[in-house]
């Protein structure tokens, strides 16, 4: 005969089960770029390294440029890729900690951006030779405020 669960067993269980933490899902952040960029392929590569899921959809240059200004990237911060995950953009070569942070602090903002391709940032170069740049947060107004700085290697 199966053996049956009393109730205050039943009960027990429950209560382990509700103080478990969650695992908190991470969103899955979709890439968009230019087909003949290596260089995007190398920061998706840092991306699933670091935990995130990640899925690539290539566009024409012109597609491309048009799609960052739609999702409000101001012309003078754009870099060669962009990224969107649980409503902000990521644009460039931004780091998974930084989008990690972003994540967990929601801030109203557009999202982040790395201008440029700044060599040593992910996806561009050895870390170790980095050359110092900023991570943005790109307002809702367009205006942007640093985020993070990484300093020269």
């Amino acid at each position: 005969m199966p053996p049956t669960l009393s109730r205050r067993m039943l009960l027990a269980s429950a209560a382990a089960m509700m103080a478990m933490p969650l695992r908190a899902e991470t969103p899955i952040l979709h890439v968009v770029k230019d087909p003949g960029c290596g260089c995007c392929g190398d920061w998706v590569d840092h991306l699933t390294a670091a935990g995130f899921t990640v899925t690539v959809e290539e566009r024409d240059v012109e597609a491309l440029a048009a799609y960052k200004a739609q999702l409000g990237v101001p012309e003078a911060l754009v870099s060669c890729h962009t990224g969107t995950i649980a409503g902000y953009v990521v644009e460039g070569h931004v780091p998974a900690a930084d989008i990690r942070r972003l994540l967990a602090e929601k801030p109203d903002a557009v999202g982040l951006t790395v201008p440029g391709m700044p060599f040593g940032s992910p996806g561009m170069g050895p870390e170790t030779q980095r050359e110092a740049y900023d991570v943005l947060l790109v307002k809702r107004d367009g205006t942007s405020s640093i985020f993070t700085s990484y300093p020269a290697a």
